[in-house]
Formats: C-alpha cells, sequence, structure tokens
C-alpha cells in the first residue's frame, strides 16, 4: 500500500511542478509534463527506495534516519537510475534544474507521507490482533520474533493461551483458556489464532479443541498453523516446524520448465550485460590483486550445486596465497587475518564475485539462488541440519534471498539460519522474486553488508 501510495505521490509531484515551472517560465528550455516522464520519474525513484531497503526499516527509522535514507535513494541510486535513463529516452528528460527541484520536493513530500502513514498504520484500531494457541517452545520463539520483527507489519500478539499443564512459556505472557473462544475473539478483537502446538502434544498431555477452531474459522476468525504464520509474515519457513508432509503437500516447491527456460534466459541477458558494464572493474580489479600479492589473481573452490552435483566457482582472491595451507576447509571469521588489504576492499563492494559471471554463463550457477556451499562443509551441515538438501533442488545464484534477509554464514547455526530463508525460496521462488531480490541486492553492495 505505501509502495502503491509513494508511487502516486512521485508521479503527482514530477507532474505538477513541471507544469508550474512550465507556466511561470523559470525554465528557457521546454518542459517535458507527458505522463511517460512523470510514470518513469516515479518508477525509477520507488525502484531506489527499494533498493535501499526504505520500505523494510523505515518503521525503525528516526526521522532523520529516514530522510538521509530517502536521499540517498533518491539522489545516488535514483539519480544513477535516471541518468541511465535520460540517455536511452532523451525525450523524457525535464532538464537538470528541473529535475533537482523534482527529486528534492519529492523526497519532504514522500519522507511526510511516510510519517503520516505510519501513526495511522500503527494505531490500535488498524492492527491485527492476534493470539498463539501454545505456550511451548514453538508460542514462545513466535513471541521473541514478534517483538523483534512484527510491529512493523501491524500485527499485535496478545499473548498465548496454554494448551498443557506445563507451559515454557512466561506467565505474563499467558491468557487465561477461554471458555467460549469464538467470544473470547469477539471481545477482544482478535483476527488470527496462530496454532503453535509442539508436534508431541498428545503424549504431552496437550489438547486441541478442533471444534472451537472450527467455529471461530467458520464466523471469520483466521486460523493458521505457526509455520505458515512465519512463512506469510516474516517470508522463512521456521525450520523446527518443518516436515515432510509441509513440502510434499505444499502449493509451492514447484518445478516448471517453462520457468526455468525464462530464467536461463534471464540469467544470460543480465550476466552479459553485467559482464560489458563491468569490464573496466574487472580489469582494475585484477590488476589490483597481481600489484599486491602477485599470481594467482583468480582463486577457485569446488561448490555444491543444483542436484549435489559438484562444479568450479571462480573469485578474484581476496586472501593471502596460504589462506588453507593446511588442506582444510576453514569458514571464513570476522575480521579474518587472512584477507589482503586490496581482498577487503573487494570483498566489501563483491568485486571479488564478477569471476562468477562466467559460472553463470556456463548454467552451473543462476543470478539469484542459494549460495553454494563447499562440499565439505555440505557433508556436516546435512548430518546435523535436518533438509539441508532441499536447498539444492534449486539452482545456486550470485545473490539469494538468504543473503538479504540474514547476516554472513559461519557456523552450524547460522546455516540453520540461512536455511529457513532458503526453504522459502525454493517453495516460492518466481521471476518477480528474482527481480525484486536483485533491486534489494543494491542496498547490500553499497553498505558492504554481511561481509567477512
Amino acid at each position: 500500500m505505501l509502495g502503491i501510495l509513494e508511487f502516486v505521490v512521485l508521479f503527482a509531484v514530477f507532474y505538477l511542478l513541471t507544469l508550474i515551472l512550465s507556466f511561470v517560465g523559470v525554465d528557457y528550455a521546454p518542459v517535458h509534463t507527458d505522463i511517460l516522464s512523470a510514470f518513469l520519474f516515479a518508477l525509477v525513484l520507488s525502484c531506489g527506495t527499494l533498493a535501499m531497503g526504505g520500505y523494510l526499516v523505515m518503521v525503525q527509522e528516526s526521522i532523520s534516519s529516514l530522510f538521509f535514507r530517502t536521499l540517498v535513494a533518491y539522489c545516488f541510486v535514483g539519480g544513477i537510475g535516471l541518468t541511465i535513463l535520460y540517455v536511452m529516452v532523451p525525450a523524457a528528460d525535464p532538464g537538470s534544474s528541473n529535475l533537482f527541484w523534482a527529486v528534492m520536493l519529492a523526497s519532504l513530500v514522500v519522507v511526510l507521507m511516510r510519517l503520516i502513514f505510519l501513526r495511522i498504520v500503527d494505531s490500535e484500531q488498524l492492527v491485527r490482533r492476534v493470539v498463539i494457541l501454545g505456550a511451548g517452545d514453538f508460542a514462545g520463539g513466535l513471541l521473541a520474533e514478534s517483538e523483534q520483527n512484527m510491529r512493523a507489519l501491524g500485527v499485535r500478539i496478545l499473548g498465548c493461551i496454554s494448551d498443557s499443564t506445563d507451559p515454557t512459556v512466561e506467565q505474563e505472557k499467558l491468557l487465561c483458556t477461554p471458555y467460549d473462544f469464538y467470544e473470547f475473539c469477539r471481545k477482544n478483537r482478535i483476527s488470527e489464532i496462530v496454532v503453535a502446538q509442539q508436534e508431541r502434544r498428545k503424549a504431552e498431555g496437550g489438547w486441541l479443541p478442533v471444534p472451537d477452531l472450527m467455529e471461530c474459522k467458520l464466523r471469520g476468525v483466521e486460523v493458521t498453523s505457526a509455520l505458515d504464520f512465519y512463512e506469510r509474515e516474516l517470508k522463512k519457513a521456521k525450520l523446527a516446524m518443518v516436515h515432510p508432509s509441509w513440502i510434499v503437500f505444499s502449493e509451492g516447491f514447484k518445478a516448471s520448465k517453462s520457468r526455468a527456460f525464462a530464467k536461463r534466459f534471464l540469467d544470460l541477458a543480465i550476466s552479459l550485460t553485467l559482464l560489458v558494464v563491468m569490464l573496466p572493474f574487472i580489469v582494475l580489479t585484477a590488476l589490483a590483486v597481481f600489484l599486491e600479492t602477485g599470481r594467482p589473481i583468480l582463486y577457485s573452490q569446488k561448490r555444491v550445486g543444483m542436484l549435489g552435483r559438484e562444479f568450479r566457482i571462480y573469485k578474484f582472491r581476496s586472501m593471502r596465497q596460504d589462506a588453507e595451507k593446511d588442506g582444510k576447509a576453514q569458514w571464513a571469521s570476522a575480521n579474518d587475518s587472512r584477507v589482503t588489504k586490496v581482498g577487503a576492499f573487494i570483498r566489501n563492494t563483491r568485486l571479488d564475485e564478477l569471476p562468477q559471471i562466467y559460472n553463470v554463463l556456463k548454467g552451473e550457477m543462476s543470478i539469484v539462488g542459494p549460495r553454494p556451499e563447499r562440499p565439505e562443509f555440505v557433508s556436516e551441515l546435512k548430518e546435523k541440519i535436518p533438509f539441508y538438501d532441499t536447498r539444492h533442488y534449486v539452482k545456486p545464484g550470485l545473490m539469494g534471498w538468504a543473503q538479504l534477509k540474514y547476516p554472513y554464514g559461519a557456523s552450524i547455526e547460522d546455516a540453520k539460519g540461512k536455511l529457513e530463508y532458503d526453504l522459502y525460496y525454493s517453495k516460492n521462488h518466481s521471476l518477480m522474486m528474482d527481480i525484486l531480490i536483485m533491486i534489494q541486492t543494491v542496498e547490500v553492495v553499497l553498505l558492504g553488508k554481511g561481509v567477512r
């Protein structure tokens, strides 16, 4: 909703401002006021906001941070996008001075609109009030994550209704078990019941009020499993709740030949474009690596790809030649002493990943997909993490959903956290989702997120 409102505001600001400037005669050059120019202006700046994570973090930001992020999204990311656009479509160019005032005015209006929007959406009259049926570890984990992330989604979890005689949720989070579930929901304006019971509830003396839940469902109160709630609200599959039947019977995890063909076509188009655009940076990076530490310039490793096939991935070398002199694979650590000075820079800017365009052209990787891991790590992770092998049914990628949502992974626990997002991507991946991931990866590259 906010994205649509912002697009309309940007379109109106551009169109009205150019009309006003044309009317008062500020510019002697003709001012373009056609609908196409305003549409392209709004589209590029909206993509700039998406690329800088403006829609995801604004609830947790101060007004000054929100304004600064908007300026970066519009003036830097949007400015680059508009410059490229006007080279390709000169007729849409309104002139530099008109564009400057349009961007400045749009920034002020959009920040003001976002603050009003957040005030309205965050009001108690509009939030979705949710209650959890269950008081075990699953419910506790859901409560903890809701406090960190779900306020931004307009969700309020009122508490937990215990399903056993031995709840693990804190006492202040427990609600009395209602005699009439529907009446309880009506009086407390509950819009959704999330069932978060432990798998072995019968063995633990638990219970499931099926007739009450059926009545709530039939009378308009949504009843959702905790796993589906996680997927919908937090865009990940909670690993502790995943079971084989969810994979087998869910609507996702579909392998489509037509989608595979379209994705391959998109991969080739983007990788060839990247190769042409980034060729000067490829040459400069190779030269910098050679001047600092000599040969080899490229570094290769075996990685596990689609269906478990091994392939060799290529990167610009960012570590010393003897980084793994004992021959054993090692996780990268924060401020890793093996990283060279040039290596630190090309890691922060992701320039070290550019040789993987070759892997994409060969068809071993895609532009978007789970990051491929080394065989040594995969063998260990498959033994310790359930369903880890499911990520290998999607082609690995240069960028991915887990890279956007989870920091750099360098442990078993990190691998579990990333797998939750990889599972979500494997279940729901589409060309539109791939495009959105590509746009949002701009922020990761510009801000050097998730680098070690």
